[in-house]
């Protein structure tokens, strides 16, 4: 009997919409996944179509993700920047003509030469190509919380929980038009017991936690974390595979790593002469990563070589191969198992091409030689649990992904002021749905507004930039800004008429953060009703 593999990609970042800035900042963030990760990853499932390869996997898309693959605002945006991007390109290429950075300057030109042909191939239309290839069997499709909040987080605060998960699935139904998924991945594989049962009464059918969550569960599972299990209230848990972890994630062991790959901090935003860069540079003439890096990571030292893109695609291809040995040799049958061993390997989305530019063709070549393999053999989570519904019931144990394993990173002393502002604003939005659920038109709206921007709050995006001291100061203003928004439009939603400062400053606000737009009031309420 073989065994499994189901590679999981987490596609996620966080909302960010700025329509007051020409050109903000963190809008780049998406404009960067697009074009390095998205795109190419789209690339990789239509080539593997036409050769008629049989290697599916399994996408979790985020709300915020889909809704901003939805904005036209931010689509017209990604347009600009693809321009701008190719022509900073184009004068690199010709600055280091000749030069041991002439590979690497057409490599990138090319790749943003497709990266257009795709956009416009597809009309810009993201998530109705994964739809596309999601009905076709290639790619099984689920989602994740509404703001991908750190649910046990807000364990004081049942209400949100349940909101989190259900618009969750709401919310990918309305911006996909595919039904809501029956698997749910939990934002930084984050559980704690009783979540489970807000999951099942939700609807979802399975989710993935971290290997140490099966592990030390109770009772211990006949089989570790090598086959899923069941939750006490039904929920399917799969267990995260921690040897395909460590190959790809590990800073020192991981494939990334390696010489001759790309190296992320080297870029020619900080190398070229200003008046190379044109328009690439941020407020007061400040230096910004282009994603055009010529240089390979070479070794541990500041001395950096010139990258070779053949160099670093046999080395994916090699790495793809390895990979994929390490999976066939290790899974045997699991002793006592009550099913075939399965290797679930999540990842987030994003390291394929942004932090690892080599990561698409590695997933390419891993998938092909995936199919190829009578030992290893890929699936996606849905279809192992037809073939092999899982009988034995434990509790998982309280347990996430990242560093320590139990949640420091969404909860320690660096992140901790953050819950504070979280649980007061959903005190004032759950007063306001308990007295005034039915409100209409400005009261309506105003309640509506405030249930988004809580949910915005409550993105588990702004305690890990918290804690690991990356932009630190846009996820404290965007904390203050949600924090301050939703009590106040709690408040006014309850008072029996409103003044035009007041209504004046709503519209300004369902403007600026339309999150959701696509769900009607009753559904964004009725998610926070125990009894629905």
């Amino acid at each position: 009997m073989p065994g499994y593999v189901a590679l999981v990609l987490h596609a996620h970042l966080p909302y960010v919409r700025h329509p007051e800035h020409a050109r903000s900042l963190e809008e780049r963030w998406l404009f960067e996944a697009l074009w390095e990760c998205y795109l190419p990853l789209l690339g990789v499932l239509d080539r593997l179509a036409e050769d008629h390869v049989v290697a599916p996997l399994t996408l979790s898309v985020s709300p915020p993700l889909l809704a901003m693959l939805r904005d036209e605002l931010l689509l017209r945006r990604f347009d600009d920047h693809l321009r701008r991007l190719t022509a900073l390109a184009a004068r690199v290429e010709s600055r280091v003509a000749g030069s041991g950075f002439a590979a690497a300057a057409a490599f990138y030109r090319a790749r943003l030469d497709a990266a257009s042909s795709a956009w416009a191939a597809l009309g810009g239309d993201v998530p109705g190509a994964l739809v596309r290839h999601a009905d076709a069997g290639r790619i099984a499709l689920i989602t994740t919380a509404a703001t991908h909040a750190y649910l046990p987080g807000l364990l004081p605060a049942p209400a949100s929980i349940r909101a989190q998960i259900r618009l969750g699935r709401r919310a990918f139904a309305a911006l996909t038009g595919a039904p809501e998924p029956a698997g749910f991945w939990l934002p930084e594989c984050a559980y704690a017991p009783g979540l489970d049962a807000e999951l099942a009464a939700a609807g979802v059918q399975f989710t993935v936690l971290d290997a140490h969550g099966l592990e030390l569960a109770a009772p211990a599972p006949s089989a570790g974390a090598a086959v899923p299990v069941l939750s006490p209230a039904g929920v399917v848990c799969f267990g995260r595979d921690h040897a395909s972890a460590r190959e790809v994630w590990s800073r020192d062991a991981g494939y990334p790593g390696h010489p001759v790959y790309r190296e992320f901090y080297r870029d020619a935003g900080h190398d070229l002469p200003e008046r190379d860069l044109d328009r690439e540079l941020g407020p007061g003439g400040t230096r910004l990563m282009t994603g055009l890096k010529l240089h390979r990571v070479t070794g541990p030292g500041p001395h950096k070589e010139p990258y070779d893109p053949a160099r670093a695609s046999a080395q994916a291809r090699a790495h793809a191969a390895d990979f994929v040995a390490r999976r066939e040799a290790a899974l045997g049958p699991a002793r006592g198992a009550p099913a075939p061993p399965i290797h679930v390997a999540p990842y987030d989305a994003e390291l394929f091409g942004h932090w690892w530019l080599e990561g698409p063709e590695f997933l390419e070549h891993a998938l092909r030689r995936l199919a190829a393999s009578d030992r290893a053999v890929p699936i996606t989570l849905g279809a192992y649990l037809e073939r092999h519904p899982p009988v034995e019931v434990v509790e998982p144990a309280a347990s996430t992904w990242g560093e320590g394993g139990f949640g420091s990173l969404w909860t320690g002393p660096s992140a901790a002021r953050l819950w504070r502002h979280v649980h007061h604003a959903e005190r004032a939005v759950r007063g306001a749905l308990s007295r005034c659920r039915g409100a209409v038109g400005l009261p309506g709206r105003a309640l509506d507004q405030a249930i988004r921007e809580l949910l915005l709050l409550q993105s588990s995006d702004w305690a890990f930039m918290m804690a690991t001291g990356e932009m630190i100061p846009y996820a404290e203003a965007r904390v203050r800004a949600h924090a301050a928004r939703a009590p106040r439009l709690a408040s006014l939603a309850e008072q029996p008429s409103i003044a035009p400062a007041d209504a004046a400053w709503i519209d300004a606000l369902c403007a600026l953060d339309p999150f959701l737009a696509e769900l009607p009031g009753p559904a964004l309420r009725d998610a926070f009703d125990p009894w629905r």
